[in-house]
């Protein structure tokens, strides 16, 4: 892809010419590329999924675009002069689900009072962390919300758990457009 000078020919030129070539605007420069491939035999089942998430990902960036308060959001996070609109941080937000980095169990015991703290990073902003304790038969010992205090998220537990052999704790985080991503840690 070459971006052309703007110059009396090229300037604001958009289209196919011919077989080879494709003009096109980008943040107010006109771009040129070859022309791309048709695409020749079946998807895989792989490419297939990835092509609907991508369908979903511009039929939700419409949906932000649609919505004034989802719009100021993400507006907030474009970035015009590296053609980062409105439109691609919706699409990006929603491809991409939030990552659970750690979660800290050293101030957890078991009792009233103890915390967990989790780290989650999301591209645009992560909305809820819910915390799972189960015992090791798997039945369940409490489950909650997290509070975010601005660099990580803290679980307070509110039962006592005396017994802490073989427990396990999941995390889910979830994100604006309710991407989730799940992690289970033995105690």
């Amino acid at each position: 892809m070459a971006e052309s000078k703007n110059n009396i020919v090229t300037h604001g030129l958009s289209g196919k010419v011919g077989d080879l070539l494709v003009f096109s605007q980008r943040n107010g420069k006109t771009v040129v590329s070859k022309v791309p491939k048709e695409r020749t035999g079946e998807l895989s089942e792989k490419q297939k999924q990835h092509k609907l998430k991508f369908q979903k990902a511009v039929l939700y960036a419409k949906s932000v675009l649609a919505d004034p308060s989802k719009n100021q959001m993400y507006a907030a996070m474009a970035d015009s002069s590296k053609g980062i609109t409105t439109y691609n941080v919706a699409v990006a937000d929603l491809l991409n689900a939030p990552d659970i980095e750690e979660i800290d169990l050293s101030n957890y015991n078991g009792n009233v009072g103890d915390t967990i703290k989790i780290i989650v990073l999301d591209d645009f902003q992560v909305v809820s962390v819910t915390v799972r304790i189960e015992n090791a038969d798997g039945s369940l010992v409490e489950e909650g919300i997290a509070i975010d205090n601005g660099a990580e998220w803290i679980y307070t537990a509110t039962i006592s758990n005396p017994d802490l052999s073989g427990d396990k704790i999941t995390v889910k985080a979830t994100d604006n457009p309710d991407n989730v991503t799940a992690l289970t840690q033995d105690i």
